[in-house]
């Protein structure tokens, strides 16, 4: 049986347009209606902020603080999470240093990671700004995946910072021309390591979703997507993971002097491509219309969002922003449906809220103006 987890309370402090703002919220979803630039996406990109990372926008921490603030924000959250009720802070200050750093406090204390938010809640979003997923670059399908990854594997992102950390070592002797054999077998090794552990977790990720789209084809609004991973070492991915650790580490020595010309390692996980195609019309997604790709993206996500479910026992918090936008109504009847059999709470945005009428009082309606909210 799924759980719900919620967000009961918010409260912004200098974020973005906010110079103060405060919600409460009483469970059901939250529809964000405004125009253009009031600041709903600003307030969904807050929430974001109570997950790792650097947020919906992935912004820099310097660009956040309302312009003629302090030059610091904070955001604040009661909620009914993962691990029970919660007081979730999160901000920025300056250090003696001058530089400015996020803070986490849970419950009053100082948290020893960002990563601890994944023990409260699991949030997942779309945005008008992933519309281009499917004909972006592969590093934007790479970043998406590794997202997906992160739902369910909260690890993998150290693994991946780890990873680029060892990479960039290894590129900085190649580039200087220190082939000592024991630095660099050392780096090798470590990368090998955590290469192939990523692309297990990512390979892993998309078998199960694979299998989740597959099993909901009959029932879905939404078209189905199907999955795959290319572009590192994909005729080894078979392999054992030693045996496949083993082989990229040979590679790595084989390619130091190629990498060198390169300025910068050309086999690992960082040159992975996640492939997707639509299964009804048996077409790859980038050549799928604009409308298509979006409805395989929502499809694509509602997924996941029912994987996160099924394997944590726990809804996700969903930000969809201007979700509405490009369907027509009986496909937002549709997601409406399927959002309410998630489970968990949603937070919607729109400029009219007449798009949002099949809900009825199943949310609770916010109307955004210059950055003031008033439920």
């Amino acid at each position: 049986m799924t759980q719900k987890t919620q967000i009961q309370r918010l409260k912004l402090t200098d974020f973005r347009n906010y110079a103060q703002a405060g919600l409460a919220l009483d469970g059901r979803h939250v529809v964000l209606v405004g125009d253009n630039g009031a600041g709903k996406t600003n307030f969904m990109e807050a929430i974001s902020f109570l997950s790792p990372g650097r947020g919906l926008r992935r912004a820099v921490l310097s660009d956040i603080p309302r312009i003629g603030a302090s030059g610091s924000f904070t955001v604040f959250a009661s909620v009914e999470g993962m691990a029970g009720e919660a007081d979730i802070g999160t901000g920025t200050e300056t250090t003696e240093e001058g530089n400015l750093v996020r803070r986490l406090r849970i419950n009053g204390g100082p948290a020893k990671s960002v990563d601890e938010l994944t023990d409260h809640l699991r949030i997942l979003w779309l945005t008008p700004a992933m519309d281009g997923l499917f004909t972006g670059s592969s590093s934007d399908r790479r970043r998406f995946l590794d997202r997906l990854v992160l739902s369910l594997d909260p690890a993998h992102g150290r693994r991946a910072s780890d990873f680029e950390r060892a990479m960039r070592s290894r590129n900085k002797l190649l580039s200087e021309g220190r082939f000592d054999p024991t630095w660099l077998s050392g780096i090798e090794q470590q990368m090998a390591a955590l290469g192939v552990a990523m692309a297990a977790a990512r390979r892993e990720m998309l078998g199960l979703l694979s299998g989740l789209i597959e099993a909901d084809r009959e029932t879905s609004a939404f078209p189905s997507a199907s999955l795959a991973l290319t572009g590192f070492l994909d005729d080894l991915a078979d392999l054992p993971a030693f045996e496949f650790e083993e082989r990229y580490i040979e590679i790595l020595a084989q390619s130091r002097h190629r990498d060198a010309a390169a300025g910068r390692t050309l086999d690992g996980p960082h040159r992975a491509d996640l492939m997707v195609r639509h299964i009804e019309k048996d077409m790859d997604a980038e050549r799928c219309s604009t409308g298509e790709q979006k409805a395989l993206l929502i499809g694509l996500v509602l997924a996941h969002a029912r994987l996160v479910a099924t394997m944590t026992g726990f809804a996700p918090i969903l930000l969809l922003d201007e979700i509405a936008a490009h369907l027509d109504e009986g496909r937002r009847a549709s997601l409406f449906a399927r959002i309410d059999a998630l489970g968990g709470q949603a937070f919607m945005t729109g400029t009219d809220r007449a798009m949002f009428s099949a809900l009825g009082d199943r949310a609770q309606f916010v109307t955004v103006t210059d950055g003031q909210i008033d439920a």
